[in-house]
């Protein structure tokens, strides 16, 4: 038996065509583009079983990005197979090509599905060992297009194992309950879900770092959709790579459909590409909507008024549709049942605490992992706070600075409470902190707060002298060492300053390393340097000078003594208020007001 597409020769032959190239007329395939087809034969004849038997090698590959297998789904045959298989796949060609299906895409499906086609084979030997044929079904290919039409799933089954990696059992389930849909819907549609979950997906495992942190920091009984889908994240984290691996398509897209089959027998007119829209008007960009879809797939399945009724929730907070869905990239399970519900919980809690309703909404608005986290689990952490003299407002000031303190165990607080304590801080000055500076609470010791002691430390600022330098500028200890605190002694240090004269800088005044060089540093020093002719020394004996104002005070300050031909310090010019400034060296007159040109220079 011979056929145009699956040779039968005894012997070895490679044959590689563009399939694009092929098509006549030309056309842009609708599924994957220009593919290309490599068959390799080498046939030998084994009379006992010519479909499991058979000494043959046979590879049909097509070579396309696009086009590889599911890493999950079955293997291609085997490699001893007779001109059986060959006729089998040739017949499930043309059955698809006649559902409606491109060349290509069917080329793919038919050599791609071999549970499928084994179904067939199996089911046209049995029937030729009962002798139950029709007389006009002479040939092997035509009884396995047959048997292809009869199961009547419409080529759905073989298409469902090729592309989407599905077994038999999950892709016939899908074909059952799709039967209203054909095959080229069905195409689209895996194409559309696709397009949705993955596209543009190399986020480098930072979906799956996200769902770790949501699993995390969840204390509240869950809903049948999030039980669903922390089954999904179960899936894909007993996979190789584990959870950084959810936002791949090759690992995921297959229990993706496992674990939620519903994908694929929603419309896309009517329900999904109106969820899209919805997201896009609320500000979501479509390459972020894989990380919502991914993070929570039932979010697809929602209504759009119910999404709308629990969006508007937030709003009574102030809070718009961009900021909302912000909320939603970061934590999409705020749509679900149990989080809605739990956000009229943490409302009241709040509430009794009286902490200001515009803190709560700025806290939930920048973690919203907050509304996963029982009252009872909140109500630890708040009272561990309160021991620190921080309660009502205050706690709103700190919580809006830093919510993510509200998830931290106690323990972990507390070890943090005990460290800035070791510094030779009493326990007021500690909440004084916390007050001022939360994020230290928030933060890890080993990777954070120790990092910055040593850095202090390698710049000359000695042990002695951190508890002043801590409690003027307590945010040292939560600033970037690599891009902050260092590239600024670096300027310094270019600019003519020794190390030691920073550390200096730093004992007098710790908020020093805290400005910015082009909006503080560099301005002021160039002033200085350039316009007042002063030495850079004389920044060593007054650090404040970068605390004022260039155009407020430092200029016209600088201009008045100018004027009257006055040299003083810099701490003499700009430490005095204005009335003492005016008494000492404009002989009681007013201070006067730059004009707009100074402003200028």
């Amino acid at each position: 038996m011979s056929s145009p597409k699956f040779l039968s020769i005894p012997t070895t032959l490679t044959l590689t065509i563009n399939l694009s190239s092929s098509l006549n007329p030309p056309r842009t395939p609708s599924f994957f583009p220009n593919p290309t087809l490599t068959l390799r034969l080498h046939l030998t004849q084994n009379p006992k079983n010519p479909f499991f038997h058979t000494p043959s090698k046979t590879h049909l590959h097509l070579h396309h990005p696009l086009l590889a297998a599911p890493p999950s789904s079955p293997a291609p045959p085997p490699d001893h197979q007779s001109e059986q298989v060959l006729a089998a796949q040739e017949a499930i060609l043309e059955f698809l090509q006649e559902l409606g299906v491109s060349e290509e895409e069917a080329i793919f499906v038919s050599s791609n599905s071999p549970r499928y086609m084994r179904v067939l084979v199996d089911g046209v030997q049995e029937l030729d060992e009962l002798g139950v044929w029709r007389e006009q079904l002479v040939g092997f290919k035509e009884k396995v297009k047959y048997l292809a039409k009869e199961k009547g799933d419409n080529g759905k089954v073989a298409f469902l194992e090729s592309v989407v990696g599905l077994g038999l059992s999950s892709a016939m389930n899908i074909a059952r309950h799709s039967s209203a849909e054909t095959l080229p819907g069905l195409i689209d549609k895996v194409k559309y879900v696709k397009e949705i979950f993955f596209s543009g997906s190399n986020d480098g495992g930072l979906i799956g770092k996200n769902a770790r942190r949501m699993m995390m920091h969840l204390s509240i009984p869950i809903d049948e959709d999030l039980q669903l889908t922390l089954s999904f994240f179960e899936k894909i984290a007993a996979r190789r790579g584990g959870l950084d691996m959810l936002g791949s398509e090759d690992a995921t897209f297959r229990y993706l459909i496992e674990s939620f089959p519903r994908l694929l027998l929603l419309s896309l007119e009517r329900h999904m590409t109106p969820v899209v829209e919805y997201l896009e008007n609320m500000g979501v960009r479509r390459e972020s909507m894989r990380t919502i879809f991914l993070l929570f797939p039932p979010v697809i399945f929602c209504n759009i008024k119910v999404i709308t009724a629990r969006v508007r929730a937030f709003k009574e907070f102030g809070l718009e549709d961009k900021d909302v869905g912000r909320m939603l990239i970061k934590y999409p399970w705020i749509l679900s049942t149990s989080i809605h519900e739990n956000f009229k919980e943490v409302l009241s809690f709040f509430d009794l605490e009286k902490v200001p309703k515009a803190n709560v909404g700025c806290a939930i608005r920048s973690w919203p992992h907050i509304l996963g986290c029982s009252t009872s689990t909140l109500k630890v952490m708040v009272e561990q706070i309160d021991e620190l003299g921080i309660a009502n407002k205050k706690l709103g000031q700190v919580i809006s600075r830093s919510p993510q303190l509200l998830l931290r165990k106690p323990k972990e607080f507390l070890q943090v409470v005990s460290f800035m304590e070791g510094l030779g801080f009493d326990k007021e000055t500690v909440g004084t902190i916390l007050g001022r500076c939360p994020e230290i609470f928030a933060a890890s010791i080993e990777r954070t707060l120790k990092r910055k002691l040593d850095f202090l430390a390698s710049i000359g600022v000695s042990k002695v002298h951190l508890p002043r330098v801590i409690k003027k500028y307590p945010e040292l200890l939560v600033s970037d060492t690599d891009r902050t605190l260092l590239p600024r002694v670096k300027y310094l240090m270019k600019k003519g300053l020794s190390q030691r004269d920073i550390a200096f800088m730093v004992r007098r005044f710790s908020p020093l390393l805290g400005y910015s060089i082009e909006e503080v540093l560099r301005p002021k020093l160039e002033f200085l340097l350039n316009t007042m002719e002063k030495p850079i020394t004389e920044v060593v004996d007054y650090p404040r000078y970068f605390s004022y104002s260039l155009e407020k005070k430092i200029k016209p300050r600088y201009l008045v003594l100018k004027g009257k031909n006055i040299t003083c310090s810099l701490k003499d010019m700009l430490a005095k208020n204005d009335e003492e400034f005016a008494l000492e060296f404009m002989s009681g007159e007013n201070m006067l007001v730059t004009s707009p040109s100074l402003t200028q220079q």
